[in-house]
C-alpha cells in the first residue's frame, strides 16, 4: 500500500524511529535483544512474504540501568509493549507515565512517543509493531489477511482501539503468557521456522487483548476517528515543526498529507483555523519565524525568514507587519 508518511521534513519520509541506540546497546551487550523486524528496525529479518504487516516483534533485556532512551517517534502500525520486569518511563503525547510490571501500552501511528526519561531503566520490555494500512485517524484499518479474529470480534476490536486512546493498562496474565510465548518464539526462530507459531501466538494475543478491553469497558469517543480530528492533528504537527512547515506546501500536498481531497481538506481546515491552507500555514512560520528572532538575536531576519519557508525576505516582511503589526527588526529590537 501507498500510504502517506508519518510525517516529511527536510525532503525526507521519515516513517518510524531508527531505534539505533537500541541497535547499539545489543550490540556492545549492554541489553539483550531478540527481535523479528522488516525495514529499519533492529533484529533478524522476516522472511520476504511471511507475515505480511508485521514490522517487528520481539524484547530487550536490560540488566541495568542504561544510558540511552528511544526519543520522541510514531511507529507505522498499532504498537503494543508489555513490561515484564522492572519499571520504564513512558511518556506519549507530553504526558509521561511510569511504568511497572505487567503494565502495557497502546500506541497508534499518528501518536507521538518516547521510551526513558531521558535513559532506560533496567527491566524487560516486549513489544508488537502491526502495520494496519492506516497513518491517520480517520482512515479505515486493515489487518493482515493471516489474523483469524471472526469478522465481529476484528470489528470491535478496532472500534476499541480507534475511539479510545487511553495508552497504559494493566495487562492480565493471558497477555503476560502470550508475550513470554512470543518472546520464545522468536528466540528459536531461524529462516521463518517459526513463522507458523508466530501467527498462532499472535492471533492469541489480539484475543486476549479484546478480552481484557470488554472487561474494561473503556469510553469511546466517535470524535477520535474523524477527518477533523485528522486535520487537527496535522496542522498541530506544523506548529511544533519548523522544518516541516518550511517545505514547499501547495494545497494539494497539504490535503494528499491528511488523506483527503482539497474541497474537504479546504473545509475542515477553515473550522481548525478559520482561516484558509496557506493562510494557517503562514501563520505557522510567522510564529516559527518570531521564537527564531527573539532566541537568535544574531542571526540575519533574511536567513531567519528563507528557513521558515518564505520566498523572499521582502514578502516575508509584508506577511509578519501584517500579523505582529511591525517589521521584523522592530519586533527583535522590542524583545530586546
Amino acid at each position: 500500500m501507498n500510504l502517506p508518511p508519518i510525517y516529511r521534513a527536510q525532503g525526507q519520509k521519515l516513517l518510524a524511529d531508527t531505534c539505533e541506540p537500541l541497535r547499539a546497546a545489543a550490540q556492545s551487550r549492554r541489553v539483550s535483544l531478540a527481535a523479528l523486524v522488516r525495514g529499519h528496525y533492529p533484529g533478524r529479518k522476516l522472511p520476504l512474504n511471511a507475515l505480511p504487516g508485521l514490522q517487528s516483534v520481539g524484547y530487550w533485556d536490560a540488566r541495568s540501568a542504561q544510558d540511552w532512551g528511544l526519543a520522541w517517534h510514531r511507529n507505522e502500525g498499532i504498537e503494543l509493549t508489555f513490561l515484564e520486569r522492572g519499571k520504564l518511563e513512558f511518556a506519549i503525547e507530553g504526558h509521561s507515565q511510569l511504568l511497572r510490571a505487567d503494565d502495557l501500552t497502546v500506541t497508534r501511528p499518528w501518536q507521538s512517543h518516547c521510551v526513558g526519561a531521558p535513559n532506560v531503566d533496567a527491566g524487560r520490555l516486549h513489544w508488537l509493531i502491526l502495520d494496519v494500512g492506516v497513518r491517520r485517524p480517520h482512515q479505515a484499518w486493515r489487518w493482515p489477511a493471516w489474523l483469524v479474529m471472526t469478522k465481529r470480534d476484528r470489528m470491535e476490536l478496532t472500534k476499541i482501539l480507534r475511539h479510545n486512546e487511553r495508552p497504559v493498562w494493566r495487562a492480565n496474565p493471558e497477555i503476560r503468557d502470550c508475550f513470554r510465548r512470543i518472546a520464545a518464539a522468536v528466540e528459536r526462530d531461524r529462516k521463518g521456522g517459526q513463522v507458523s507459531l508466530l501467527a498462532a501466538l499472535i492471533n492469541e494475543l489480539l484475543v486476549a487483548l479484546l478480552a481484557m478491553l470488554r472487561h474494561q469497558q473503556p469510553k469511546l469517543d466517535d470524535s477520535l476517528a474523524s477527518t477533523q480530528r485528522t486535520v487537527d492533528l496535522f496542522w498541530s504537527d506544523l506548529h511544533q515543526n519548523i522544518e516541516h512547515a518550511a517545505e514547499a506546501w501547495t494545497v494539494s500536498d497539504l490535503a494528499r498529507q491528511c488523506g483527503l481531497g482539497v474541497t474537504q481538506f479546504i473545509h475542515l481546515t477553515k473550522r481548525h483555523a478559520n482561516a484558509t491552507p496557506m493562510q494557517e500555514l503562514n501563520r505557522c512560520r510567522l510564529e516559527a519565524a518570531a521564537q527564531l528572532l527573539k532566541s537568535e538575536p544574531r542571526r540575519s531576519v533574511t536567513d531567519i525568514a528563507l528557513s521558515c519557508g518564505f520566498a523572499s525576505s521582502q514578502y516575508f516582511a509584508t506577511l509578519f507587519r501584517r500579523q505582529f503589526g511591525c517589521t521584523p527588526r522592530e519586533f527583535r529590537e522590542r524583545r530586546r
